[in-house]
């Protein structure tokens, strides 16, 4: 029998991992001790970010040594916890895929790049109350392009009055060219426009942008995670951010999965975005994000961004 290739057994142990990974979030939310570091305005880390993400990259280290690995949280070394918390299962599911792509066949280990968001959404998180809006990010990327992504909710399905920590969970995956799976993509209407965008960032580029769009419904929600799962779901057409607040390991995952159920995820020029390592350290999306449900769409949001507003981005990127 033919070996998986690598980016299928990659997969299907990323999503493993971030299931598992999910199963940590919801035991450190049952504990109380989320042990919150505050980065700065609405940028927090807790236990959970930090466990969550020590697994991932623990697990994807022993199992493919020659992927680069880039995760959002800068943690000290410690190999003991590291080996306490590696995960060795793969995904049968994935891995009886046998339909992958023939581009992505013979991809090699050191083509590839992942990028890891432990916890997206740790305002929401840290407050309680928006525990759906949490998702874990895991996207793959070769050639500088995201080609594959894995979103996990450890809440899905949360309400007030549920025990956060007796949920499931909910794992969906995608690969460019090949279709998503474990969540089905929905279409709205387009006599109306409904857009989302952030709840906790907002600024003046963003304000004048909806006032350009004319949307006739904002959803003002947290986690790109959780903004891009809105549009692929149906509940809105477009995520609009045009803003540098996000950076690649938040739009890896969401943009191979909405690309793999027919959207779209560009900066608000169009052009897509470039993951590739950097030694700097530097990862910020400074020309802001587009996310829609389909390209007629997506032309649409990008044709109606303020052109005051694209200056502004374009004057405000660091010199290269």
């Amino acid at each position: 029998m033919e070996q998986p290739s690598v980016m299928l057994r990659l997969l299907s142990s990323v999503v493993s991992v971030a299931g598992r990974a999910g199963g940590e979030v919801r035991r450190v939310t049952k504990s109380g001790m989320l042990g919150v570091v505050d980065k700065g305005v609405q940028d927090y880390q807790t236990e959970a970010d930090r466990v969550a993400q020590r697994m991932i990259v623990a697990s994807l280290n022993k199992k493919f040594p020659k992927c680069t690995i880039v995760g959002e949280e800068d943690l000290a070394e410690d190999k003991e916890a590291d080996t306490n918390l590696l995960v060795d299962t793969q995904d049968e599911d994935v891995l009886n895929k046998t339909s992958l792509p023939s581009q992505y066949k013979d991809v090699k280990e050191e083509d590839i790049t992942i990028w890891v968001d432990p916890l997206d959404g740790t305002a929401e998180f840290v407050s309680g109350g928006l525990l759906e809006h949490v998702t874990i990010l895991v996207g793959i990327s070769v050639g500088q392009k995201s080609v594959a992504g894995v979103i996990h909710q450890p809440f899905h399905g949360y309400k007030i009055g549920v025990d956060p920590a007796s949920l499931p969970g909910r794992t969906m995956w995608g690969v460019v060219g090949l279709g998503c799976f474990g969540v089905e993509p929905k279409s709205l209407p387009n006599d109306k426009l409904v857009v989302t965008t952030t709840a906790s960032h907002g600024n003046v580029d963003i304000e004048e942008t909806l006032a350009g769009l004319k949307p006739d419904n904002v959803l003002k929600v947290g986690g790109a995670g959780h903004k891009v799962l809105l549009v692929i779901e149906g509940k809105a057409h477009s995520y609009v951010f045009p803003s540098n607040g996000c950076k690649r390991w938040d739009t890896s995952a969401p943009e191979a999965l909405l690309e793999s159920a027919g959207g779209k995820l560009t900066t608000i020029f169009g052009d897509h975005i470039e993951y590739s390592y950097r030694a700097n350290g530097d990862y910020k999306n400074y020309l802001g994000i587009v996310a829609s449900a389909n390209a007629e769409i997506h032309s649409r949001i990008l044709a109606n961004i303020p052109e005051a507003v694209k200056e502004r981005l374009r004057a405000a990127q660091p010199l290269q």
